[in-house]
């Protein structure tokens, strides 16, 4: 399954014209329509003008291939995060409100648990030994400040995984090391409680959360795993239609005799070739000033 072809139907192409004529040859090519450009993001020529102009250097970062579909995975947990806070924040407003209301919900249950207690008796259950009543009768002795304690815990603990759910959103670096160490401190917990006792909303929450943590390290290679963030921009890089041009171009000024610099590649760029240079006489220079695309490219 091509990924990047996927994203392009879904979201457009990417195509961008350097400003430097030699590495604009290798993304340009002259179909029977007219000027085609190679998008930056699945590789195929689009005819018409390009979606974005200027220096090479200034060209967007576009996720390819298996990245579309990483990007895409990290989505689906941030979905997975904003739903858990909704539902974390829904709980905090009401032990938040739980204090104020006490007396009224303890006559209201007292009022109502005999007809509860014969409804369950004759479906065999006895409610005076379910948990959920105890943690109810617990929660009726708390006083005010632990309450409040409470709420305001949980109100944090929503926050937190908004904040997850952001960074895994947008695909950042410190969203994926924020999603990792966070969820990683939980697992601890999750397993104590899946070790007194195991249940399947337990289990499931708790496979998500590994599966994320696991995840993140192995393919974001995070705290310098397979390599770190030096060894995942270099492999970025060697998928990167735009490094890929401004290499060739490189290698074709070495060739003629152009001596190399320290610089690194997104900076060793050459200006564009003159017909005694060797370039294209028929070349146009792209206008200075640097486009900005319509739609941030991912």
């Amino acid at each position: 399954m091509d990924w990047s072809l996927i994203d392009c139907g879904r979201k457009g192409h990417v195509t961008y014209a350097p400003s430097e004529a030699d590495v604009r040859s290798h993304l340009r090519a002259q179909a029977e329509s007219g000027e085609a450009w190679r998008c930056l993001r699945c590789g195929a020529y689009v005819t018409g003008e390009p979606l974005m102009t200027g220096p090479a250097a200034d060209a967007p970062v576009v996720l390819r291939g298996k990245e579309v579909r990483s990007a895409l995975i990290l989505r689906v947990f941030a979905v997975e995060r904003f739903l858990r806070a909704l539902a974390v924040a829904a709980i905090s407003f009401v032990v938040w409100r739980f204090d104020y209301a006490r007396e009224s919900i303890e006559q209201a249950f007292d009022r109502e648990r005999p007809e509860l207690r014969n409804l369950f008796h004759q479906l065999g259950y006895n409610i005076d030994n379910s948990k959920l009543v105890g943690l109810f009768n617990r929660a009726l002795t708390l006083s005010p400040t632990t309450i409040k304690l409470l709420a305001i815990g949980l109100a944090c603990y929503a926050a937190i995984e908004v904040v997850e759910g952001v960074g895994l959103w947008v695909g950042k670096r410190w969203g994926e090391y924020f999603a990792m160490v966070a969820t990683s401190v939980g697992l601890p917990f999750e397993i104590y409680d899946l070790v007194h006792k195991v249940s399947a909303i337990g289990l499931v929450l708790f496979g998500i959360n590994l599966f994320l943590v696991l995840y993140l390290v192995i393919t974001k290679r995070l705290f310098g795993v397979r390599g770190g963030k030096k060894a995942y921009d270099a492999r970025l890089r060697s998928e990167s239609i735009m490094d890929a041009a401004i290499a060739a171009a490189a290698a074709a000024h070495r060739a003629a005799g152009r001596p190399p610099t320290d610089r690194p590649a997104a900076e060793r760029l050459p200006g564009p070739l003159t017909p005694a240079d060797g370039g294209d006489p028929t070349a146009v220079p792209a206008p200075a000033q640097t486009g900005k695309p319509d739609r941030p490219a991912d």
